[in-house]
């Protein structure tokens, strides 16, 4: 990867430099990583240029508090054994639900009563895939203007380039492993390659242990967020168990017409 020549005639990249990952021998790893802050205009014109290079762009967010970017400069990045395309997303959600119910009687703080409260309506019983939707604006036009509005805020995030065909597969080709209860992140690239397809979402930004989706197609009304708040309680039951919400219900009112997902495990 040699994305300075490969984006030339695109825009001027900052200085960077490739990442060599923990587990690999000290060679360049999957990521190509800027020095400093990530230029303000640049994301777009990358994205655009990714059917000639191949380079999907990432704006990457570093622990809190932390001054060695972590996990991106440091290199904390680790290759799975396995790819988003061998994952179904539907197994892979219904799964992780199931986990997310279940009731650990002498390690569990809530009672079973309690902790099937939260999923309500739907208490134990996983309700399957929300219907996709069909965009009310460009994906890929609504994913530029959320990385610019990002940058806008003064963020201390940094570009990162990836070789992956979309922002989902970017999201295990770099080595990411930021949920740390998930442990191949391939499985959360597979449901966010998903929503890809089904609402129009798209990766701009990803943290130490966080996640950025625009969405181009999202719930209009609480009817058809409720399955969608189901999925994203299996994906990060944090969002849900730390988001100062009692139940789905009350999630599920955040998501209506927001072209923004944010996730993030603690």
């Amino acid at each position: 990867m040699h994305p300075e020549t490969l984006l030339s005639a695109v825009v001027e990249l900052p200085p960077g430099r490739r990442v060599a990952t923990d587990e690999g021998d000290g060679g360049p790893g999957p990521l190509w990583l800027s020095d400093g802050p990530a230029p303000f205009g640049a994301w777009g014109p990358i994205r655009a240029a990714h059917a000639r290079t191949g380079l999907w762009p990432l704006l990457l967010e570093p622990l809190a508090g932390d001054t060695g970017f972590r996990p991106w400069a440091s290199g904390e990045l680790f290759l799975g054994t396995s790819g988003p395309a061998d994952h179904d997303p539907a197994a892979v959600l219904a799964r992780w639900w199931e986990d997310c119910v279940s009731v650990d009687e002498d390690e569990d703080p809530l009672s079973a009563g309690e902790r099937l409260a939260v999923t309500a309506p739907y208490g134990a019983a996983w309700p399957g895939l929300a219907p996709g939707r069909t965009p009310v604006e460009d994906p890929d036009r609504l994913a530029n203007e959320h990385a610019e509005v990002l940058l806008s805020f003064g963020t201390d995030a940094r570009l990162g380039l990836v070789e992956a065909g979309s922002g989902a597969e970017a999201l295990a080709a770099s080595g990411w492993s930021g949920p740390a209860n998930h442990a191949d992140t391939a499985r959360i690239a597979a449901v966010v390659a998903d929503w890809e397809r089904r609402f129009g979402a798209r990766v701009f930004a990803v943290g130490f242990d966080t996640l950025r989706l625009s969405v181009a197609a999202p719930p209009a009304t609480l009817e058809e967020a409720l399955p969608v708040a189901a999925e994203h309680f299996a994906f990060c039951p944090d969002n849900v168990w730390q988001g100062h919400v009692d139940d789905l219900v009350a999630y599920a009112g955040h998501l209506v017409g927001s072209d923004v997902w944010t996730f993030w495990w603690d």
